[in-house]
Parts: structure tokens; C-alpha cells; sequence
């Protein structure tokens, strides 16, 4: 026969060992330690019927028990392994219950004293992993209404514990795989950067402009994207696929990378070279038709012979360096003014007489071909190749065995070049195609490519013009007006980078 007393404190159990069971499956499915841990005290207090709880894990490289939460303190606390009561549950692996915290000399009294709580019961317990090693220890205070814990208690929490051991140990793995990943990708755009150093600081200010952006859409409330959210793991996902939209560089040749002038600086100085033999072959040739002048004239003609001769050399030695430095404008990244190139073609007739008596061209077809590029300092080939850095970072990527939440991570860094008119590269795709994470990319890339401070190939962008030819290129159909508006009322740069006014 069961009395109504006995079916009441059934009832009761059973309530708590559902409670644990529920508790189990949230814990299974957090992995978030910051999260996991109040959720595990919350229950542990309810399940006991305790005051107050304290979780504490084991750190075994120091021997010590830390804690992250404990109810009623508001920073990390860290003690020895058999210190304390705490301490002594961890090395022993033995439960202990005081039913008078006060009467047990293993309590100390300083924690009261510096917090002025008053404790008055303690059950605490080990909690043991899978295998049955102890990873940490469960700490209640207090049982309400003035009891004390009894062995239901101490079953009751040392099932919880268990349960809470293993969530804890996949939320540490989780949170080092996390770490494992976030050092691969910092080594990743270090070796970037290393490749590049003018470019330092790109990757990491693109990620940060993008995830603005993606968080900038939370508040629109209209258009094609007033339904577009990121849950935090999307946007980790984000984060990733722009620090890595570059890795693909460490593939592309070091002098084409950093070309930061048309001709490559060995190229410069043999052009120079040759102007220096130029010089010297019209001082020549100068010399030459004294002799043969004073030949004819005589020498009381030679003062006036000298001073023709060098009015004329002077002429020439000007003309020749004006020459060289229309050819160092012409080197310098910026478009030529029309007719230009025009003139570029009309200096391959300039020839020099060089030491073993050989006409040789002043300028080579290969450097008026490179003088000629009308924008930056890349010729066709040589920006096909800066281009191929895409394919190459897709290839990289997609040998990492993401994990589900992060797979699509080069999908997204594949199209950050790619344009809505199908215009862009690698693969020049339509826009329905392009994922909405690589549209935003391309606005940070641009953006940032234009803003960063001066490269040797380029001056700095003020931030005004900056939006103009992002405008521009939203208005010729290359970028996604509507996310384009958003990046820039919702003010993005400054957001983010803090530095734009």
C-alpha cells in the first residue's frame, strides 16, 4: 500500500529525474560553454532544491579547478586540486555532504566573508565522463526551507553530473575545434599578407565590412532583403569565406602580384641603360662632326664649331630626356591622356649606335606594348593571371573538410569577383547564381581596395569618391543597388572601420 506521503515524494522524484532528462537534451544540443554552464547550474539548483550552485572544472595540465560560473560570483574562480571542499570532491572522486558548514573545519569561512553569504549546507559531487574519470565537481549550497541534502540529493545531482560532464566535454571540443579553425585561418592571412605586405590588414577589414553588412540587414524592413537574417553560425561561416577570399594568391608569381609599375624594375633599368648608351652615342656622334667640321673650316673655326656642337648636343641630349621621362609617366598606373599611346608607337622608330658600331632600337616591342596598358600595370596576361588567384582559392578550400554549418564557406569566396551583369571572373556567372554572402563581399573588396591607404600603385581613395564609383558600378549592373544602399545608409565603414566620416 502506498500512503499519500510516499506518493508525493514518488511524484516529486519522478518530476526530478524528468527534469534531468529534459535538461540532458538541451545540454546534448548546446554548444555554446558560455550558455551550457548557467543552464547546468539552473537545473542542478531546481533538482536539489538548492540556494544557490557552483560548477567547477577540472584543468588537468595545472591541477586546478576553475570555474566560469558559480551562482552569487561575478568572476573566474581558480583553486588546487584537494583544496578545499571543492578540491577535495576532484581528487578523491568522493561525494561529501556537510549538513553544518560551520561545524566542519574543511569549509572556508573567507568565501562568506568577502561575498556575506552565509552557508549553511554543502553537497558537493564529482562529475564523471563516459570512461569514469573525474572532470569537474558540482557544488550545492543551501537547501531551501532550512533541510539539509540527503541521499536522494546527492543521487539526484550526481546523475545530473554525469549527464553535464559529457555536454561540458563536447562544448570544450567544440570550443577548440573552433579555436583550431580561427588559428588556421589568422596563419592563413598571415601567409597571404606575407605574399603582398602592401595589402596588409585587407582580409581581416573586408570580413568585418561584409559581417557589418550582413548585420546591417537585420533592420530592412522593405526590398528584395527584408527577409534576409544570418544566424551566428552563418555568419562564422561569412567571417571565414571573406578572410580567405585571397588565400588563392599565394598561388600567383611574387613579381606580378606586387607589379606596382608597367614595367617590371629590371626591365626599367635596362631601358635606362640604353637611354645612358643613347646619351653617350649622340656625345659621340657629337665629337665626330667636330673633327670632320674642322677638317673642312679649319681649326680657327673650331671655337665657333664648339659652340654650334653643343647647342645642338644640348638640343638633343633635351629631346632624348624628355623622352625618358614621357616613358616614366607613361610607367606610372594612370591613364594616359588621348593621343598617348599614339606617341608610344612613334618612339620605336628612335634608334642609338651602340660600342661595336650596331643600330639598336631605343625602345623594345615588348616595352611599348607594356607602356601602352591603358589601366593599372598588369598587361592581358598578367591580370588573367592575378585573376586565376580566385580559382586557386577554391581549389585550397575546398580540400578543408568543413564542418555542416561552415561547407559553404568556398562557394561563398568562389564568386566575390563575380558581377550581376555576368561581366566578372572567374566564371562569369548570372546573378541569380551569385549567393547573396559574395554580393556583399564584392561591395567590401571594392571598397577597401579603393579606401586602404596608399600602395605603391595606387593613391587612397577619399571615402566620398569611393561611393560614387561604387554607385557607378551599381548603376552599369555590376553590384546590387539594394545592398549597396544598405552599406552606405546604414553606414557601414564607419560602423565597422570607425575612421570614415
Amino acid at each position: 500500500m502506498i500512503y499519500p506521503s510516499d506518493e508525493t515524494a514518488l511524484t516529486r522524484r519522478l518530476q526530478k529525474l524528468t527534469s534531468i532528462l529534459d535538461v540532458t537534451k538541451a545540454m546534448s544540443a548546446e554548444r555554446d560553454l558560455d550558455l551550457l554552464l548557467p543552464l547546468i547550474l539552473f537545473e542542478a539548483s531546481k533538482v536539489v532544491e538548492a540556494d544557490r550552485c557552483s560548477l567547477f572544472i577540472l584543468d588537468r595540465e595545472r591541477n586546478e579547478l576553475w570555474s566560469k560560473v558559480a551562482q552569487g560570483a561575478k568572476k573566474e574562480i581558480r583553486l588546487p586540486v584537494g583544496s578545499g571542499i571543492a578540491g577535495q570532491v576532484a581528487a578523491t572522486g568522493s561525494p561529501i555532504n556537510i549538513p553544518d558548514a560551520y561545524a566542519d573545519e574543511r569549509f572556508n569561512r573567507s568565501f562568506d566573508t568577502s561575498s556575506g553569504y552565509r552557508t549553511q549546507t554543502i553537497l558537493c559531487v564529482p562529475m564523471r565522463d563516459a570512461t569514469g574519470e573525474v572532470t569537474g565537481v558540482i557544488q550545492a549550497l543551501n537547501k531551501r526551507g532550512g533541510r539539509i541534502f540527503d541521499a536522494e540529493d546527492e543521487e539526484l545531482l550526481l546523475a545530473l553530473g554525469a549527464q553535464a560532464a559529457g555536454a561540458i566535454e563536447n562544448a570544450l571540443l567544440h570550443e577548440e575545434i573552433n579555436k583550431l579553425f580561427e588559428g588556421f585561418v589568422s596563419a592563413s592571412v598571415v601567409a597571404i599578407e606575407a605574399r603582398d605586405p602592401t595589402t596588409a590588414g585587407h582580409s581581416g577589414r573586408v570580413a568585418d565590412l561584409t559581417v557589418g553588412l550582413a548585420e546591417a540587414l537585420e533592420h530592412v524592413a522593405t526590398g528584395s532583403y527584408a527577409m534576409t537574417r544570418f544566424t551566428p553560425t552563418e555568419l562564422q561561416e561569412l567571417r571565414y569565406a571573406s578572410l580567405l577570399h585571397d588565400f588563392g594568391k599565394v598561388g600567383v608569381r611574387e613579381p606580378v602580384l606586387v607589379k606596382a609599375e608597367k614595367l617590371y624594375p629590371h626591365e626599367m633599368e635596362m631601358l635606362r641603360s640604353r637611354f645612358q648608351l643613347a646619351r653617350k652615342d649622340l656625345q659621340l656622334q657629337s665629337y665626330k662632326r667636330r673633327l670632320a667640321t674642322v677638317k673642312l673650316r679649319g681649326e680657327k673655326a673650331i671655337p665657333e664649331i664648339d659652340g654650334e656642337e653643343e647647342a645642338r648636343l644640348t638640343e638633343e641630349l633635351k629631346r632624348l630626356d624628355e623622352v625618358f621621362e614621357f616613358l616614366l609617366t607613361c610607367n606610372r598606373p594612370t591613364v594616359l591622356a588621348q593621343g598617348g599611346f599614339e606617341r608610344l608607337s612613334e618612339l620605336r622608330k628612335l634608334s642609338f649606335t651602340d660600342s661595336r658600331d650596331q643600330v639598336q632600337p631605343l625602345l623594345l616591342e615588348n616595352e611599348i606594348r607594356s607602356l601602352s596598358i591603358a589601366r593599372g600595370t598588369l598587361s592581358p596576361e598578367e591580370r588573367k593571371e592575378i585573376e586565376s588567384h580566385v580559382e586557386h582559392t577554391y581549389r585550397f578550400l575546398s580540400q578543408i573538410p568543413w564542418t555542416r554549418t561552415l561547407r559553404r564557406v568556398p562557394e561563398i569566396a568562389y564568386a566575390h569577383h563575380e558581377k550581376l551583369d555576368g561581366t566578372g571572373y572567374p566564371r562569369a556567372i548570372p546573378s541569380k547564381t551569385i549567393p547573396v554572402q559574395s554580393k556583399m563581399m564584392a561591395i567590401s573588396d571594392i571598397f577597401d581596395a579603393l579606401t586602404a591607404s596608399d600602395r605603391p600603385y595606387k593613391k587612397a581613395v577619399p571615402y566620398t569618391l569611393a561611393v560614387d564609383i561604387l554607385k557607378k558600378e551599381a548603376s552599369a549592373g555590376q553590384l546590387d543597388n539594394e545592398l549597396l544602399t544598405v552599406f552606405i545608409e546604414a553606414e557601414v565603414p564607419k560602423k565597422v572601420l570607425g575612421t570614415f566620416k
